[in-house]
């Protein structure tokens, strides 16, 4: 499985989502701009000593993802959407994409993929979950619809 991050900007954020990626063997894609550098130590403190079990692509663009993975399955995690994260069939290759913190996921790629936007379910006023603790629910229960495949 790849997650993609749209625009992170907490480095402890994407530093737990990196030991996540470590723990499942999930492939982690950054797309500028980034509200760090990758060297930040917070960032590297948040991910410990996992880095080097963790495969990391940056990306300049939203686009040169979805160019490089075409025919992939691409579900974009938001408040605005419809249907649950675990109304999908999840597969092993498929991109999990999530927003930055402050704003989401924008507009326009929303609007372009409207039928693969899926959000998980909160009271109505709860405005949104920590981007980590986010990421690693929609993760768990595509590792789980898999039987946990590669993890033990």
């Amino acid at each position: 499985m790849h997650i993609v991050l749209v625009e992170p900007e907490i480095p402890g954020n994407t530093g737990n989502i990196a030991r996540l990626c470590a723990a499942t063997g999930c492939e982690l894609h950054l797309v500028k701009p980034l509200g760090f550098s990758i060297e930040d130590k917070y960032l590297k403190r948040a991910g410990l000593d996992y880095w080097n079990l963790v495969k990391v692509h940056v990306h300049e663009t939203f686009n040169e993802i979805a160019a490089l993975y075409q025919g992939h399955n691409f579900y974009f995690n938001t408040t605005k959407a419809d249907k649950h994260h675990s109304d999908i069939a999840y597969q092993p290759e498929d991109l999990l994409v999530f927003g930055k913190e402050t704003a989401g996921l924008p507009q326009e790629l929303l609007h372009s993929y409207p039928d693969n936007c899926v959000r998980i379910p909160m009271v109505d006023d709860a405005r949104s979950l920590n981007l980590s603790n986010a990421v690693a629910i929609v993760v768990y229960e595509a590792f789980r619809q898999q039987n946990f495949a590669g993890l033990r």
